[in-house]
């Protein structure tokens, strides 16, 4: 397995622990945005939409579930889809 493959499903780890009640935000966040080799071999456009989702879901990360205008299970719910399409991706090239 590549680094770009391997930072893959350490992301789907991380978001996969968010959905179930652990992990955080933030070290998801983090890692996401450090995971250059993935980011590289991917089209543009796959970075500019995980960059997007991980921008709101950190902003509702910072209130709760009500106060915020982004819904942090259908955040999760979008980072899973992305991270499902990236993996095509990656079979794919």
């Amino acid at each position: 397995m590549n680094t770009a493959a391997r930072q893959l499903e350490s992301i789907g780890s991380r978001i996969a622990a968010l959905q179930g009640g652990g992990g955080s935000a933030t070290a998801l966040s983090n890692e996401a945005r450090a995971s250059t080799d993935l980011l590289g071999t991917l089209p543009p456009r796959y970075g500019d939409v995980l960059l997007n989702l991980l921008d709101r879901l950190e902003s509702s990360a910072l209130f709760s579930e009500e106060s915020c205008s982004f819904s942090q299970k259908d955040l999760l719910d979008n980072l899973q889809v992305w991270v499902d399409k990236a993996r095509a991706q990656l079979a794919s090239s």
